[in-house]
């Protein structure tokens, strides 16, 4: 009688485990068919199939196996609205009242300098490392001249032309009520940063900030950076800095993660059990000569695109 019953109860198992596994095969997407956003011309695709492939294996993981790891500016952040450029975290600075004239055209012929190295087609990552690292260190000199004032940062965000991209809201917000865990990697300055999320309300415990962030001494004034510097080109040495943050999420084998450079690739590198990884790039500048390259080591380029819609989308289907 016994093993009647026990045969019944596994039976029973069996065919709840047949019809959930049946659900979620079900649940596979067809780009073209069932997730119209992948229509939108700003989508560039190398390999439908595999993208088709990895999304399902997301969808199967569901929310306990996810994990998000991003890049901040030009990512979630806008590149351009109405035809004008939104501001990166340090532009909010150099934009700023907090800095002098003199200061602020410093800074501007540096960024005209670098800014045109860090996206030049013709030359590789390394080529371009030691140039990133000059950049970011006279930059942030000038700003440890300026003796800038932490308690002024929310107002000069406030009065900034920052923008998070459309659909911010539901990304953030969809990803903290499934605690998701999401990995903020920027080479921008942590502290504009996180005044930033605070400000547009996403700011979710779920959320962790891996950034430049500033040391102010016992005034609240600016006297130097923490730790190393990240850049534009160095976020592998960065991502394995946070071996720790990523063994205790050993469980969420599936990354979706987002960046808008070459360099925003290697973020994932820390994390040691990738099961499933969907790599999602923004494209703002250059297309022409760089869409090729960015279809070869993205999975998704989005072209132009000033909107987290793809994916939302694909959040959609995986929560």
């Amino acid at each position: 009688m016994q093993a009647l019953r026990l045969w019944t109860l596994l039976a029973t198992y069996a065919v709840a485990v047949g019809q959930n596994q049946g659900q979620k095969n079900q649940e596979c997407p067809k780009l073209n068919a069932q997730m119209p956003e992948f229509q939108k011309k700003t989508v560039h695709i190398k390999d439908p199939g595999r993208v088709e492939e990895i999304i399902c294996g997301l969808i199967k993981g569901g929310a306990a196996k996810l994990q998000i790891i991003t890049d901040f500016d030009m990512t979630l952040s806008r590149f351009s609205y109405n035809g004008k450029r939104c501001p990166t975290c340090h532009n909010i600075i150099d934009n700023s009242k907090l800095i002098t004239e003199e200061c602020r055209k410093k800074l501007l012929q540096l960024k005209e300098t670098y800014y045109a190295i860090e996206i030049d087609p013709a030359l590789t990552i390394e080529e371009k490392y030691p140039y990133m690292v000059e950049w970011y260190n006279k930059s942030h000199a000038l700003l440890i001249e300026q003796g800038l004032q932490k308690d002024k940062f929310a107002e000069i965000v406030r009065e900034s032309d920052v923008m998070l991209k459309e659909g911010y809201e539901n990304f953030f917000d969809k990803l903290s009520e499934h605690n998701i865990p999401v990995f903020i990697f920027s080479a921008g300055i942590g502290d504009i940063l996180e005044e930033v999320i605070h400000q547009a309300g996403v700011y979710h415990s779920n959320v962790k900030v891996v950034s430049n962030f500033m040391d102010f001494d016992e005034h609240g004034i600016l006297k130097g950076f923490k730790g190393e510097l990240i850049h534009v080109y160095n976020k592998h040495d960065g991502a394995l800095k946070n071996t720790e943050y990523f063994k205790q999420l050993k469980d969420n084998s599936n990354i979706i993660l987002l960046g808008d450079s070459q360099g925003d690739l290697s973020m994932a590198d820390g994390v040691a059990n990738v099961e499933h990884i969907l790599k999602i790039g923004y494209l703002n500048d250059k297309v022409d000569e760089l869409l090729e390259k960015y279809m070869d080591s993205y999975d998704i380029v989005l072209v132009k695109d000033e909107s987290l819609e793809v994916a939302n989308s694909i959040l959609q289907k995986i929560l």
